[in-house]
């Protein structure tokens, strides 16, 4: 296995102030990419491109954006044109959940997750995707979630989103089949991230990952460039095929009785 190189080209990674984000820049500037980090906290994308450029000597531009609002895809395409900055790479990471009974939810709220869980996922992947082919060697990620793989309740509309992003980049992996663009849908189960801090049942039990170990499992499938997506993580890997073995009654059913069981935390897998 012969790993991507990634020297001279430069990746957009969303969701880059922390967690998966932040790790995914780190390790593809490792790898020579330069890379465009783009998030609300302005703060700390700086402190992170400041990191990267002196560790490793690539060009870090931070981007504030915030993806809650329509259209992101297309007016960070025209920043970037602006700048001067050519695209190869795209890591859509950003994203957040929701959690509790959807009729008790607010409506904003469902609103801006739907909009950065899909809307702008979409939005920036048709704004890229071209130049992105055109490459010749581009990456496409989009990060989805263990919870893509069977309905949660308790968070219906965060395992709807991601179950989107599932089937919406496995259709593009067929899609660009020839063109030398490699996509993957990367599912990552519990993970050490800030997803958590906005959940109102908080963490959920588990064993968790680091966002280091879940930017491997990526790096490693990318590398290969066969398969259309991955979920991080031995038990995770078992874990989301257990629905296969039920009807879908079941699995309902199942996934309802694992997130009532811990006491107010909720206990569906989420990136």
């Amino acid at each position: 296995m012969t790993p991507i190189d990634f020297s001279g080209q430069s990746t957009i990674v969303t969701g880059a102030s922390s967690g998966i984000g932040a790790a995914f820049v780190r390790e593809l500037a490792r790898r020579g990419s330069d890379v465009v980090l783009v998030a609300r906290r302005h703060d700390r994308l700086e402190e992170l491109a400041a990191e990267v450029r002196a560790q490793h000597g690539v060009r870090a531009t931070a981007v504030p954006l915030d993806l809650s609002v329509p259209g992101a895809g297309r007016r960070l395409a025209a920043d970037l044109a602006r700048r001067g900055i050519r695209v190869d790479g795209l890591v859509n990471n950003a994203g957040f959940g929701t959690d509790g009974a959807f009729h008790k939810e607010d409506p904003d709220r469902l609103t801006d997750e739907i909009n950065v869980d899909v809307t702008n996922l979409v939005d920036l992947t048709r704004a890229f995707i071209e130049p992105l082919r055109d490459s010749g060697r581009g990456v496409l990620v989009n990060v989805a979630s263990a919870a893509a793989y069977t309905p949660a309740p308790a968070m219906a509309v965060y395992a709807a989103c991601k179950a989107f992003v599932l089937s919406f980049t496995e259709a593009l992996w067929y899609e660009s089949r020839g063109t030398g663009l490699r996509v993957l849908s990367l599912a990552p189960g519990l993970t050490r991230t800030e997803f958590f801090d906005g959940l109102s049942g908080g963490s959920y039990r588990g064993s968790y990952q680091t966002p280091e170990q879940v930017v491997a499992t990526a790096m490693r499938v990318l590398d290969r460039g066969r398969r259309p997506s991955v979920q991080s993580g031995r038990l995770n890997a078992v874990m989301v095929r257990l629905p296969r073995f039920f009807t879908r009654r079941r699995a309902v059913l199942l996934s309802g009785m694992i997130s009532a069981r811990s006491s107010g935390a909720a206990t569906v897998p989420a990136a």
